[in-house]
């Protein structure tokens, strides 16, 4: 018995075109709707040889599997089921599996009992994969997609929708897995986990100098309790920061950058941008802030022996910069070697620490009279309460104190170089706050317990019986009282190496603070140049790409360290760092606040995306947070605090201004989103008032592009003021390409932000202009925030075109009228549509015709400024005001700034005076400012006999005639065109006929000159005025003037003089 000797399980090939359908044996072409089911078993005879399935140009490629019996040739690929990925292979109706028996079947997935395991396996739907969540960003070779759903939906013989890499094809799923082998065989990049990566780094990071050379006269000071408190209230702010950090870190993956990265992430390119730039500088300023500390002591101990090089200052430089050259070396030398150094310096600095715990249980007499005496109560309680001196305060001393406490994104500002972020940040960075906490509690403690305030130092200042002595010193047998006049050198207060006195071998507590300077300055190098590196990939601030580029299997940013070094080095150079030592504590705190506060807002926007997996977490704890290391910044120095917030906010505005092409989803985003909503549904719940009216239009421009000026000139009035919305009417005769419409629809909103046109984009499919303008017109619009009035383009060429799009085009205006909105018609003497002329869309020069270029010309009229002239408003019926509000509007622009309004009315000849006055007060009352008022007395006077003769001329290919025809041809033409104009209607609106010839006569007259016409639009009662008149109406009186808008409100009052 044999399986068949060919078969053909489609293998899964990435994201492609086209599926094929297989030809059956016989060479006839299978039904698209049939499935071959291929019968399994021992039994089943073998074609003697199936003919070669065609590789498949859609989504699947072809493998044949050849029997295992038929010979050590026989090439047999694994079984779908034991592929690392769980969509790599996949069919239609087929599935391959494997018995255990060294046999391979293939069998119908919907007939046998394979289905259950196979499931993912039989079909071209995928089942849920990690991979498919990945970013595009991830590296080649790891991202996987999951099938489109037009390729699961489409009909077979359609192209599926584009949307795979730049060029159409993805790797297949083998491609995909030698790629990955690729990488691997070359040595993966080194990654951390949270004890290497975190935990060490900000252990060492936070314990620093001032944990041997300024704990004690802190302590001496403060006293243990208030000690206790300032360590407390110090490791309060940063464990909020390191639970926001916590929060962040979980909500997502979490790349390169620290906290610049969680902050961008989280609030935003703005707040991002801002942060990472002064982070970065910050740490690379701290590095030379750490060098300068280590050199101090290095040429202290120099001058001990008397071995300067040349005089104290300059040895600091030469030391210091040796000293950063080193550290610059091990850095470039990759994040190994960094590691290694630092898992050094943590050995020798908890050597240090515990070498000073142990020296306190052994007392020494000859440390007696320098004010050691190992632990007693009475020392206890004398150190127990304060001693401020020198002017000193309880936050002047938690203001040297909190630099120490600082340091907890040492962990996070590598958050690229470990292994599982989510999890190392949150765990690493809490443990160290946590032991360093409790170390400088127990620093404290210890110090107040075993050592005085002052001492002398000499071994013959003993009690004597004639003092009075109550001190705690006098309790074991010295006297000290002399310290009060000043002038002691030993004790808490006085003796900033005390710990080295207290230490069991004093050389070690030099050791500890040389290891806790060189570790801080260390991460702190590290830190800068991939902080600074992730904002330079993010193209935020323009001309810093360079720094962008990384080197080697991890990444480093190489050009970042050089910096950092020149940086450092300029400022150890300086050596000077008592005015640039505040700025930089209060550069850490900002970022701190800003963590804090991106959890809080995160949480305040509520958006679905924001579920942290540390949980432990609470938005108004993460508020206080922020506003506690706001507090904390003014009460180290409120000058260096406020140069702080003003950099920030430089910057801020800066990034806001140049507005970076960037969607990270922030919580920014999701808190307008809520505002937004809450808004429309507040607006929602009350009734219009007229004193809040704007017009909200709703424009029928096509494509954007097609109609620019349309659509700058009803900006003008709309911008920051109301809603406008660019309804696109796409006429189709077939099945509308729903998938197209999509793809304009991302197309022309970029258009529209190119040009900072400040409207929303709005296409639909109709069978005509009409069905297409009812749809948006009933449709568009989110509660208040709907369209009141209709804005359209004069359809120039209508006479030449067919009649019935003119039928369409009147009765868009009538169905506009019936749904209560306004109306406004925008004619230009040279035409809006510019989107025949070649290069519109690509932008390209090419040579244009004479009218081609007038038109072109005229379509950018209203982007410039208009200067010196008159906006002319023909406010001849009272439609409730909007004719006059437009204009109002438009001159409330910088563009129409010159612009005077003239306002022309009708009137009677021997009430000219008297209609002047009464419109003056009314547009006085309104607060409307005008230029001049035109009384038309000889409004009603008949026009010139030339002009009727060619409106005459203009109608008559419309005219119905039914005098010279029977009465039932006229019905059954009219019911067939009914634009037609009949004998009685011409004779019914012959007076209105005649106004509109004369009113363009006068506008011809008066109004030839200006900028901007705004008219009144003559009414067509509808089911009475035929299209065709209506339109030769509008056609006359719109003729042969400027850009003219033909305006009709809803008869309901948009303007009011009432407070």
């Amino acid at each position: 018995p044999s399986s068949p000797s060919s078969s053909a399980p489609l293998q899964r090939r990435g994201r492609r075109r086209r599926t094929h359908l297989n030809k059956a044996a016989g060479g006839s072409a299978q039904s698209r709707f049939q499935v071959d089911v291929v019968t399994e078993g021992s039994s089943a005879a073998a074609p003697a040889q199936a003919p070669a399935p065609e590789e498949s140009k859609g989504r699947f490629k072809v493998v044949g599997f050849m029997d295992p019996g038929l010979g050590p040739a026989a090439d047999i690929g694994p079984p779908p089921d034991v592929f690392h990925e769980p969509d790599t292979a996949k069919s239609d109706s087929v599935s391959l599996h494997s018995t255990g028996t060294g046999q391979t079947h293939i069998s119908d997935s919907h007939s046998n009992t394979y289905y259950m395991r196979t499931f993912g396996h039989n079909t071209i739907d995928a089942v849920p994969n990690i991979e498919f969540y990945r970013q595009t960003a991830a590296p080649f070779g790891e991202k996987l997609t999951r099938p489109s759903l037009s390729e699961l939906h489409d009909e077979l013989d359609k192209e599926p929708f584009e949307d795979g890499l730049v060029n159409g094809e993805e790797p297949s799923a083998a491609e995909e897995a030698a790629a990955l082998m690729a990488k691997e065989a070359k040595g993966g990049a080194v990654k951390f986990g949270w004890v290497k990566g975190v935990l060490v780094r900000c252990m060492l990071n936070i314990w620093g100098v001032m944990l041997f050379i300024r704990m004690s006269w802190i302590v001496g000071q403060a006293g243990i309790g208030l000690t206790i408190a300032i360590i407390l209230m110090a490791t309060l702010v940063t464990t909020i920061t390191g639970l926001s950090t916590s929060a962040i870190a979980t909500n997502g993956f979490v790349r390169g950058g620290g906290a610049y990265y969680l902050i961008s992430r989280s609030l935003g390119p703005e707040f991002g941008g801002s942060i990472g730039l002064i982070f970065a500088f910050a740490n690379a300023v701290a590095v030379a802030m750490y060098v300068v500390g280590f050199a101090e002591t290095v040429v202290e101990m120099l001058s001990d022996v008397d071995a300067l090089m040349t005089d104290e200052l300059n040895d600091i430089r030469i030391v210091g910069t040796l000293t950063v050259i080193l550290l610059l070396g091990i850095s470039v030398a990759g994040m190994e070697w960094e590691a290694k150094a630092q898992i050094v310096l943590l050995v020798i600095l908890l050597a240090a620490i515990a070498n000073y715990f142990l020296g306190t249980f052994i007392p020494v007499d000859n440390k007696e009279p320098k004010g050691f005496f190992g632990y007693h109560t009475a020392i206890l309680f004398e150190n127990f309460g304060p001693d401020f001196r020198e002017e000193e305060t309880f936050f002047s001393v938690f203001a040297i104190f909190f630099p120490a406490a600082t340091g907890i994104l040492a962990g996070a500002n590598i958050s690229g170089d470990l292994a599982d972020p989510q999890s190392a940040i949150p765990i690493g960075t809490l443990l160290a706050i946590l032991v360093t906490g409790l170390t400088y509690v127990a620093v404290a403690v210890s110090a107040g317990s075993c050592i005085v305030r002052d001492a002398t130092g000499d071994h013959n200042d003993t009690v004597s019986d004639t003092v009075n002595c109550t001190d705690a010193a006098c309790t074991l047998g010295y006297d000290f009282s002399i310290c009060k006049e000043g002038g002691c050198q030993y004790g808490l207060m006085n003796d900033f190496q005390v710990m080295s006195l207290v230490s069991y071998f004093g050389p070690l507590i030099t050791a500890g603070i040389f290891s806790a300077t060189l570790s801080s300055a260390l991460a702190s190098l590290v830190s800068a140049p991939k902080v600074f590196q992730a904002l330079c990939k993010d193209n935020i601030y323009p001309g810093l790409g360079i720094f962008a580029k990384g080197y080697g299997k991890n990444n480093e940013p190489l050009r970042g360290y050089v910096l950092t070094f020149c940086i450092g080095l300029a400022f150890i150079l300086i050596a000077e760092l008592n005015i640039i030592a505040p700025i930089i504590s209060n550069f850490f705190l900002a970022s701190y606040a800003l963590i804090n506060f991106s959890v809080f807002h995160a949480s305040l926007a509520n958006s679905p995306g924001w579920r942290p997996s540390f949980k432990y977490y609470n938005m108004w704890v993460s508020l206080a947070g922020a506003v506690l290391c706001c507090v904390v910044m003014f009460v180290i120095n409120w000058w260096a605090a406020l140069v702080t917030l003003l950099i920030i906010l430089a910057l801020y505005i800066y990034v806001g201004y140049k507005k970076p092409d960037v969607n990270w989803g922030s919580s920014t985003q999701a808190l307008i989103y809520n505002q937004a909503l809450t808004h429309c549904l507040n607006l929602s719940s009350v009734e219009d008032h007229v004193k809040n009216f704007r017009p909200q239009c709703l424009v029928l421009a096509g494509y954007p592009n097609s109609r620019p000026a349309l659509l700058q000139l009803v900006h003008s009035f709309t911008k920051n003021v109301s809603l406008m919305v660019c309804g696109h009417v796409r006429t189709v005769s077939r099945r509308p390409n729903f998938k197209d419409l999509s793809q304009d629809y991302v197309r022309c909103r970029r258009w529209l932000i190119k040009k900072r046109i400040k409207a929303f984009y709005s296409p639909v499919f109709a069978d005509n202009l009409r069905h297409g303008a009812q749809l948006l017109l009933q449709a568009v619009g989110l509660g208040r925030l709907k369209p009141n009035t209709l804005v359209m383009g004069f359809k120039n060429n209508w006479s030449d075109g067919n009649m019935r799009d003119v039928e369409n085009y009147i009765n868009t205006i009538h169905d506009a009228f019936d749904l209560q909105f306004g109306v406004v018609i925008l004619r230009l003497m040279d035409g809006l549509d510019i989107s025949h002329i070649p290069g519109q869309a690509t932008e390209t020069k090419s040579p244009l015709s004479l009218t081609d270029q007038r038109l072109l010309e005229s379509s950018q009229m209203f982007k410039k400024k208009q200067g010196k002239g008159t906006i002319d408003v023909w406010w001849l019926f009272d439609d409730g005001g909007l004719t006059l509000l437009i204009p109002y509007l438009l001159t409330n622009r910088s563009k129409w700034g010159d612009c005077r309004i003239r306002v022309f009315i009708g009137g009677k000849i021997n009430r000219i005076d008297h209609d002047r006055r009464a419109m003056a007060t009314l547009l006085s009352r309104f607060r409307i400012d005008f230029s001049d008022i035109n009384v038309l007395g000889d409004i009603n006077v008949k026009p010139k006999k030339h002009n009727k003769l060619s409106f005459k001329e203009l109608i008559e290919p419309y005219r119905l005639k039914e005098d010279d025809m029977e009465q039932e041809a006229a019905e059954r033409l009219k019911a067939q065109e009914p634009w037609r104009i009949t004998d009685n209607e011409l004779e019914l609106y012959k007076a209105k006929t005649n106004r509109q010839i004369r009113l363009n006569e006068l506008l011809k007259e008066h109004s030839s000159s200006a900028k901007l016409i705004v008219v009144s639009m003559p009414l067509a009662r509808k089911g009475t005025v035929s299209s065709a008149l209506y339109m030769c109406w509008l056609e006359t009186l719109s003729k042969d003037l400027p850009p003219l808008l033909l305006v009709r409100g809803n008869h309901q009052s948009v303007l009011t003089f009432y407070s």
